[in-house]
This record gives C-alpha cells, structure tokens and sequence, in this order.
C-alpha cells in the first residue's frame, strides 16, 4: 500500500509485491493497515486545517488545501502560517507535516511534494517559473506513466522544455484538453480557487495479488472484500455515486481501468458489486493473458445520500442487511463479520 522513505532508499515502491519488496530490502518491516486509526488521524488533522483557514479544500485523508489570504494581520504571512500548522499538527496528532507555500494550487502542490519528507517549501510569485521549469515532466502533478513517455518520446523532458512549446504542437502529442491543461501549468497559469466544502469526489480501496495467477474465484473473493470496505465507507460518510471503476496492474506492470455507470447513484454493496463483476468479466481475457498484481475500486461522483429518491426494493437486497453489517463492523471490527465466499478463501 505504500513505503517509507528509509524503503523507498532500496528501491521499494506503493503497489509493489511483497516478495519483490523483500529481495530489494531483506530487513523490511511490513505493518498491517490500520485504517480505522488513519480516520481518526485525518479527522484531528483536518480540525486543525479548518481551525487555521477558513476555506479548506480536501484532496485525500491527509492532504488538502488552505486559502490563507487575507489572514496577515490575523495570523501573520502564508510562511509563518504553514511554520505554526506543522508546530500544531506535531503536537497535536503527533505527525510530521510537508507543506507547499504558493499563489496557485499547483504550484503549491509541486512546492509540497519537492519538500518531502517532513519540509516546508515556499514560492513566491516571482519564483514561480524558476521553480517550475527544471522539473522533470514525470513528477508532475496529474501527469501519469503513459503521458510523461509521450511527452519524453517528442524529446519533452522538463516543464521548461513544455513551456517552450506551442500548444499546438503539443496537441498533437496530448490532444486538445490535456495540451490546454499542461501548457498553462507550464507557464503557471492556474485559474482553480480553493473551493470550501468541496467534499469527497470518489471513494477506493486496492489490494496486491502477488504475480501468481489467481483462480476466477480467488478474484471474485478479493472484488467482494474490496466493494465492501468501499460502501461501508461510502455510507458512513453519508455518500452515494453512480461510476463504478475497476483499476487493473497486469504482470506486466501495465495498468488498465473499466468503467460503467448505474441507473441511480447508490452506497449499496450489491449493485456496486455487481457492476464491478460485470466489468471484471469484460476483462477476464486480459487477465488470463497477462496475469494480474493488483486491483482497485472506485466509486466516483459522490453526492449526498439523504438527496436521493428511493426504490422499491423490487427483488433487491434488503438496504437493512447493509445497516446491520455495518453496525456490526463499527462496533466490533471490519473482520468480526464477512461474507462466506470471502473467508473461504482465507
């Protein structure tokens, strides 16, 4: 699921198999996940965020973005701001904390993940392309493996080399959207604002499968366990969606991603599990060919559960039995009830 920086200095990497991790790194530690303590931490820590600005964006269970102008005279300037948020969020939750200082969202995400680990990096206005230009285009924010070996392939290595291109010369490298997107981060336009109370916009989990080659069983058992840590998420945030996503990493290391959207946005685990078991037929062929080494759900485009009109329960599963299950599991444990065709294969 992810790796320290002390693994990350052999060679160990989010999503690698655990055998590979152990030839890189013979002295690695492995620790269980833990996630109901990840969403305590992610709770006292956004507190904390709400209780230093007043508009607060969150990206993910640790990570977000503050809108901290017009707070100088207040709080002082956005550098000895981010210098009392991480004093706070040490003392308080006991964590370390990086932050990026910029005008824009992007920037400061890239001024973030430069300072890793535990660091504080600012840009100022005038620094901003400075900053931008020597970094190489794979690190970017939202660029992925198959974009930045395009943009390398047309001899694109750094954002400075992007920015020196025309956009349409990039467009017919990324086409139209993606050209528009990257050319303007290039040269450090970002219109996006900190948007308050933009709420979760997808809810996932993933599981490792090691590089053997999985029974269809075995694959069913590992998308049931997967669907149902997600809607149990997804109703205890009070959330429903109607895109359900399968993410695929092949033996190859290739990754693929299947998509279908419901009739009507839901948290229920049977209708998400269904549309994930239709999408993992489709692929079946791909997966006998290729293997598979991990796999992933999403649900996508959140939106309030207490705004959608229900259904009759025409031959669907009881939404009580979902109620049930996950009063269960909040008061015993996630393992304290699983399916039988999950523990099964355990």
């Amino acid at each position: 699921m992810a790796a320290t920086y002390e693994a990350r200095a052999f060679g160990v990497r989010s999503a690698m198999p655990a055998a590979k991790a152990r030839k890189l790194c013979p002295d690695l530690v492995v620790v269980d996940p833990d996630f109901d303590s990840y969403v305590k931490a992610s709770r006292q820590l956004f507190r904390i965020f709400r209780d230093t600005a007043p508009v607060v964006e969150g990206m993910s269970l640790e990570e977000a973005f503050l809108d901290v102008r017009g707070l100088e005279h207040i709080s002082g300037s956005p550098i000895e701001i981010a210098i009392e948020l991480r004093r706070r969020v040490q003392a308080e939750v006991g964590l370390p904390l990086t932050v990026g200082v910029a005008r824009t969202k992007g920037v400061a995400k890239m001024a973030s993940k430069m300072a890793k680990p535990e660091g504080l990096l600012a840009v100022s206005r005038s620094g901003e392309l400075g900053f931008l230009h020597p970094i190489r285009v794979e690190r970017l924010w939202g660029v992925g493996d198959s974009t930045a070996r395009r943009l390398q392939a047309a001899g694109l290595a750094t954002v400075g080399q992007v920015a020196a291109t025309t956009r349409e010369e990039l467009e017919t490298i990324l086409g139209r959207a993606g050209a528009r997107r990257l050319h303007a981060f290039a040269l450090s336009r970002d219109p996006r604002r900190v948007r308050i109370g933009s709420g979760r916009l997808s809810v996932g989990a993933q599981r490792g499968l090691g590089l053997s080659r999985l029974r269809p069983e075995d694959l069913d058992a590992a998308l049931i366990s997967l669907v149902d840590r997600v809607a149990q998420r997804m109703r205890k945030g009070g959330h429903v969606g109607r895109t359900v996503v399968l993410r695929m990493r092949f033996g190859d290391y290739k990754r693929a991603t299947r998509s279908r959207t419901l009739p009507q946005a839901t948290a229920g685990s049977e209708p998400i599990l269904a549309a994930v078991r239709a999408l993992a037929r489709e692929a079946r062929p791909e997966i006998r060919k290729r293997g598979l080494t991990m796999i992933g759900i999403t649900v996508q485009g959140l939106g309030d559960g207490g705004a959608v009109q229900l259904e009759l329960p025409l031959g669907r599963p009881a939404p009580a039995l979902d109620d049930a299950l996950d009063q269960v599991s909040e008061r015993f444990g996630p393992e304290a009830v699983t399916r039988g065709d999950v523990r099964m294969k355990r």
